[in-house]
C-alpha cells in the first residue's frame, strides 16, 4: 500500500463528498438535530399530552346503581367525573372512545357495605387507550378511597382503631449504586442509537462513492490512474469511516449539550421544580436518582471503532455490486432491519452478557455497552467482543478489497 495515494484519494473522496447534500444531510444535519429534536420536541409534545389527558374530566357511565344512591351520589359529586346517562351499548362507546370508562355498580351494593358482604365491582375500559386507561386508575382509586372508608367506619363502630389494618409498612431499599440503576434505565438505549447513526452515516457515502460513480462514469477514469486497487479502496474506505465516526461524534456531541441545555432552560421553570421534588422525595423514600458512568461513555467510544470499520467496508462492498445510486439502496436499506433487530435484543429484560453472545456482532457491542455505562467492566467480555470485532471488521476489508479487484463486480452489464 501506498499511504500518500491513499491520502490523495481520501482527499479527493472527501472534497467530493462535502459537496453532496445527502451526504453531508445524514453525516451533519442528521447527528446534530437528532438528539434536540428527542429530547426537546418529542419530548414536550409526549409531556402536553399527558397533561391534557391527565387534566380532562374523566367521563363515567354508571350502570345499574338505583339502589345505591349515596355511591352513585358522591361519584357525581367528585370533580373528577362526568356521569354520562347509562346506555346500553357502553362497550361500544368505550371503544368508539366517545366515554372513557364504565363502572356496573352490582345490585345491593351499597346495603352490602353496610352489612359487612363482599361485593365486586366491574370496570369496563379500552385497554392500550390513554385516557381510558388514565380515567379507569382514577376510577379504582375511587372505589378504594370508597373501601378505605368502609373498613374504617365498621372499626370505629366496633370501637377498634384504623392501624389494626396496617400493623406494619413495606419499605423498598435500593441497594445498587446510582451509575447501574442509570445504566439499567437507559444504557441500552445509548448503544442502540449509536449503531444506527454509525450504520446511517456510513450508508449514503459509501453508495455515492461506489454505484454513484458508476453512474456518474467517474469510476473509470479513477480507475485509469496509475494507483493501486487497493489504494483506492483504502481512500474510499477512510471516507466512508470518517462519515460514519462523524456522525457518531456530533451525536454524542449534541446529546450531551441538548442535555446541558435542558437542565438550565428548564432548571427554573415548574416542571422542573416538581421533578426536582420529586427526585428528592424518591432518594429520601430509598430510591436512587440514575446516573451514568463516565467512563463507560469512553468505553463506549472504544469498542464503536471496529464496528464502525465493520459496517464501512460492509457497506462499500455491497454498494459496489449496483450498476446506480438506486439499485445500491434496494440493497442496502433492507440491512437496516438486520442492524436493528440484534440491537434490539439488547434492549430486552434479562438478555445477559455471556462468552456466546459476546461473539455476536452489534449485540455484543449493545450488551457490553450497557454493563459499562452502569459502571462494571467484564474485561475477558470486553476483551473478546473487541477482537471479535476486529476480526469481523478485518474480514469485511479483505472481502471489500477483493470486489474492487473483479471485473465482473466493477463493470457489470
Amino acid at each position: 500500500m501506498n499511504w500518500n495515494n491513499i491520502i490523495t484519494v481520501y482527499l479527493k473522496e472527501l472534497k467530493d463528498s462535502l459537496r453532496d447534500r445527502r451526504t453531508l444531510i445524514s453525516m451533519i444535519v442528521v447527528p446534530t438535530l437528532i438528539m434536540p429534536v428527542i429530547m426537546f420536541g418529542v419530548g414536550t409534545i409526549m409531556s402536553k399530552i399527558m397533561k391534557q389527558a391527565q387534566a380532562e374530566i374523566v367521563s363515567v357511565m354508571v350502570l345499574g346503581g338505583t339502589d345505591s344512591p349515596g355511591v352513585v351520589a358522591s361519584l357525581k359529586a367528585d370533580k373528577k367525573f362526568r356521569v354520562v346517562p347509562e346506555s346500553a351499548d357502553y362497550k361500544q362507546l368505550i371503544s368508539d372512545k366517545k366515554i372513557r370508562v364504565a363502572v356496573d355498580i352490582p345490585a345491593g351494593f351499597e346495603p352490602a357495605l353496610m352489612e359487612g358482604e363482599t361485593q365486586t365491582v366491574p370496570l369496563y375500559y379500552y385497554e392500550g387507550e390513554l385516557k381510558s386507561g388514565i380515567g379507569v386508575k382514577a376510577l379504582q382509586d375511587y372505589f378504594a378511597a370508597l373501601r378505605d372508608r368502609t373498613i374504617e367506619a365498621r372499626l370505629m363502630e366496633r370501637g377498634v382503631p384504623a392501624t389494626v389494618i396496617k400493623p406494619f409498612v413495606i419499605k423498598r431499599q435500593n441497594v445498587a449504586p446510582p451509575e447501574k440503576v442509570g445504566g439499567n434505565a437507559i444504557g441500552g438505549f445509548i448503544p442502540y442509537l449509536i449503531i444506527i447513526l454509525c450504520f446511517t452515516g456510513a450508508m449514503y457515502p459509501a453508495m455515492d462513492l461506489t454505484a454513484g460513480e458508476k453512474e456518474r462514469g467517474t469510476m473509470e477514469t479513477l480507475l485509469c490512474s496509475p494507483v493501486r486497487r487497493i489504494n483506492i479502496v483504502m481512500g474510499k474506505f477512510f471516507m466512508v469511516l470518517t462519515a460514519s465516526l462523524t456522525t457518531v461524534l456530533l451525536s454524542l456531541v449534541s446529546m450531551g449539550v441538548s442535555a446541558g441545555i435542558g437542565v438550565m432552560y428548564f432548571g427554573s421553570s415548574t416542571q422542573a421544580q416538581g421533578t426536582q421534588q420529586a427526585l428528592a422525595a424518591k432518594a429520601a423514600s430509598g430510591g436512587t436518582i440514575p446516573l451514568i458512568d463516565p467512563a463507560g461513555l469512553i468505553g463506549v467510544a472504544a469498542l464503536v471503532l471496529p464496528v464502525a470499520i465493520l459496517f464501512a467496508a460492509m457497506l462499500l462492498a455491497i454498494s459496489l455490486f449496483a450498476k446506480s445510486y438506486k439499485e445500491a439502496q434496494s440493497y442496502v436499506s433492507p440491512l437496516i432491519i438486520v442492524v436493528i433487530m440484534p440491537a434490539v435484543i439488547g434492549l430486552l429484560p434479562g438478555v445477559e452478557l455471556n462468552a456466546k453472545l459476546a461473539l455476536v456482532p452489534i449485540l455484543n457491542l449493545s450488551l457490553v455497552c450497557k454493563e459499562m455505562l452502569s459502571g462494571v467492566w467484564h474485561w475477558d467480555y470486553i476483551s473478546l467482543i473487541f477482537g471479535s470485532s476486529c476480526l469481523y471488521a478485518v474480514i469485511a476489508l479483505m472481502f471489500c478489497v477483493r470486489m474492487f479487484n473483479r471485473e465482473s463486480v466493477m463493470f457489470r452489464a
